[in-house]
């Protein structure tokens, strides 16, 4: 999708949609409710593997007939899945070398989902018919949207046939075990390599494993999933379907895929996106999971999944009230979602995840959880018009960026280093969460990507870099970019070798740094900074070698030295942090900065009232999405249409009241607009 933008004109709303669960007559049911809440779009086929081939070769597609018959007729669009998420028993029966195995050596037995080794011929081979089979039926129905192949891929197999597939990665990528042990570091434990049939998965072993094998065994698992996404890919194509093909990305808590290599290879980038608190800090992560996607796809994106509601934290599933189930479908879509789909449509009876939140919950059609099903549906089709992208693809402007590499998340996993705690994806968030509370908007890049119109990139704790990525950000900083690097960045090459002289080994000559010692902290000991600035975590002995200290460390062994510094190169500065910022000293660090380099908030004064405020543009003009996380009803004045409620706002009509928990959606006539929260009389 990488040149293209993904645009079904207008948005898509629904979700999941598994009619083999249920009877006939609740079919009928379902047609009707959903015509009662604007349902335009259902996923099918997605676990219904069994249903569809109950007997190797052998298909059974009538009930999927009739159900698609149905939702057209009723005006319903519909994506088919490949069901290849969850293969049936008679497959794992007639093919147990195709279940996964665990790095501990058990191999798993059916039962649940996911029980496929993903590297297993037979598995390749099951998944391609079933894909051509769907194909050559549905591929040119009219009420197709899309192809969802497979589901959240993911499921990681040390077994048999992922050795045979690792040792077949390993010679293209490395020719020679000369080369191999080379970069492995192979000397360390007496690890040398003789004969590649010695090369394993890094199965359970008795300490730790070798770190330039762990990293490639996961980019072995994202490349090799890539190519059973494209097998299937092929398939459809090969039938002439037209319609897209997607797969949805699964966030934030695991991450087997490198992201922007799989976005190129779909037509359309999706996710399935869960929020993991029920606090306000969910409002933050809707808006991370939807400026990683936008990044991702350059452009319009799709949602797949989110929960209607329900937030699962931990051992119980807290309630998502309706109010809030609105205003994140309004965030995502504000952030350039073209969909506003659920898992699932109809909360099951029975069955593993019978708990899950859905669009129609145990409770029925009669229930105010479909009350705001209905809501939500009146106000999507109220703004479909911001389905329509812009002409040149570009629907947020951002002068931030911020780099995300799904390999640094993978090198950061790898044990025993100086503080185990460090996490990438931790760092990424915060740091994004910084930005979001100062009402900023943020882009996601990669290393190597034309940056030359931010104003500020940043480099969270990228601790594995390559040449070229360090010859990048020093061109982006030569040529008038102000750079932020964090700690633990640049510190080792692509085969996690660290960069000896002191670090951070790629980046010392354009930071103007040499880190002598890493200093990590106790859990819950903090360092104190100059300025006001508190970091956790992590410090650093940093010695100047031309830059400037901005901030110095105030007590303890460090009491002196920088902390925080600046290095002028060409007509850009670099910036380095040398421990982690506390979210409070973050938040006040970057809204600094951002006010030094001129960045604005999206709507000035909008975050102090609890106001998310996002500019999404489109075809027929720039669209302003103010979704109200606050407590006090707020004024809204300025020029536009504001489009769910119809009203006109301008100089001639009355202020518009924006109440706690509400939504808005206007199309700008201009960009000047003040908010103020109003004054709320109390009678005693």
């Amino acid at each position: 999708m990488a040149d293209q933008q993904y645009n079904p004109g207008r948005l898509l709303y629904g979700g999941d949609y598994n009619p083999e669960q249920w009877p006939r007559e609740v079919w009928a049911e379902d047609i009707e409710l959903m015509r009662s809440a604007r349902i335009n779009t259902v996923s099918i086929g997605i676990f219904s593997w069994a249903m569809l081939e109950p007997r190797e070769g052998e298909y059974e597609a009538g009930w999927l007939d009739e159900i698609i018959d149905q939702l057209h007729d009723a005006g319903i669009g519909f994506f088919l899945a490949t069901p290849t998420a969850s293969p049936p028993p008679w497959f794992t029966r007639v093919h147990p070398d195709a279940l996964p195995v665990r790095s501990d050596g058990t191999q798993l037995s059916h039962g649940s989902r996911d029980t496929y080794a993903i590297s297993a011929p037979a598995y390749r081979a099951a998944s391609r018919s079933i894909a051509r089979f769907l194909a050559e039926r549905y591929g040119h129905h009219p009420g197709l949207r899309g192809w969802h192949v497979h589901n959240e891929y993911g499921t990681i197999d040390y077994g048999p046939h992922a050795a045979v597939a690792f040792r077949r990665w390993l010679r293209a990528k490395y020719g020679t075990l000369d080369d191999l042990n080379t970069a492995w570091t192979t000397a360390f434990w007496s690890q040398r390599y003789s004969d590649w049939e010695d090369v394993l998965p890094p199965r359970a072993t008795q300490y730790l494993h070798n770190p330039a094998q762990a990293v490639d065994f996961k980019r072995f698992n994202s490349d090799e999933m890539l190519a059973a996404f494209s097998e299937q890919k092929a398939e459809i194509e090969a039938s002439g379907s037209h319609a897209p093909v997607t797969t949805n990305f699964m966030l934030p808590t695991w991450n087997h895929l490198e992201q922007w290599s799989w976005s190129a290879a779909q037509d359309a980038v999706s996710i399935d996106h869960y929020l993991d608190t029920d606090g306000p800090d969910g409002e933050t992560h809707v808006a991370y999971g939807a400026d990683l996607t936008r990044s991702w796809a350059h452009g319009p994106w799709l949602l797949m999944e989110q929960n209607a509601t329900g937030i699962r934290m931990g051992d119980r599933t807290i309630l998502k009230e309706p109010d809030r189930m609105i205003r994140n479908s309004l965030g995502y879509i504000a952030r350039g979602s073209q969909s506003s789909l659920f898992f699932q449509w109809r909360a099951s009876a029975g069955g593993s995840e019978f708990w899950h939140g859905a669009l129609v919950p145990h409770a029925g059609g009669s229930s105010r959880a479909f009350d705001a099903v209905i809501e939500l549906g009146g106000i999507l089709e109220a703004i479909s018009e911001v389905a329509e992208p812009p002409v040149d693809g570009r629907l947020i402007e951002s002068d931030v960026a911020i780099v995300w590499d799904a390999e640094g998340w993978w090198s950061t996993e790898t044990p025993h280093l100086p503080n185990d705690a460090l996490s990438y994806s931790e760092e990424v968030r915060a740091t994004h969460r910084a930005f979001w509370r100062s009402g900023v908007s943020v882009d996601f890049v990669r290393a190597g990507d034309d940056v030359s119109r931010y104003r500020l990139v940043i480099v969270p704790s990228m601790f594995a870099m390559s040449e070229d990525a360090a010859a990048w950000a020093s061109a982006y900083v030569t040529s008038g970019g102000q750079l932020v690097v964090q700690f633990f960045s640049g510190v080792a090459d692509l085969n996690q070798s660290v960069i000896t002289g002191g670090y951070p080994g790629r980046l010392r000559e354009l930071l103007g740094v040499r880190v002598e010692e890493i200093r990590p902290l106790h859990d819950g000991e903090t360092v104190e900074l100059s300025g006001a600035l508190q970091g956790e975590l992590w410090s650093e002995r940093v010695h100047s070698e031309g830059a400037v200290p901005v901030a110095e460390y105030s007590a303890g062994t460090l009491a002196g030295m920088p902390a925080v510094t600046r290095n002028t190169v060409g007509a850009g500065t670099a910036t380095y942090l040398s421990t982690r910022l506390t979210q409070q000293s973050r938040d006040a660090f970057y809204a600094a900065l951002c006010d030094e380099l001129g960045i604005a908030e999206v709507l000035p004064g909008a975050s102090a009232l609890g106001v998310e405020a996002v500019r999404r543009r489109g075809a027929r003009g720039d669209y302003l999405f103010l979704l109200h996380h606050g407590t006090a009803p707020v004024t809204v004045s300025g020029a536009g249409d504001e489009l769910i409620s119809g009203t006109t706002i301008g100089p001639e009509t009355d202020a518009f009241s924006l109440p706690p928990g509400s939504v808005a959606v206007i199309r700008e006539s201009s960009r000047e607009w003040t908010l103020e929260e109003e004054q709320v009389l109390h009678q005693t």
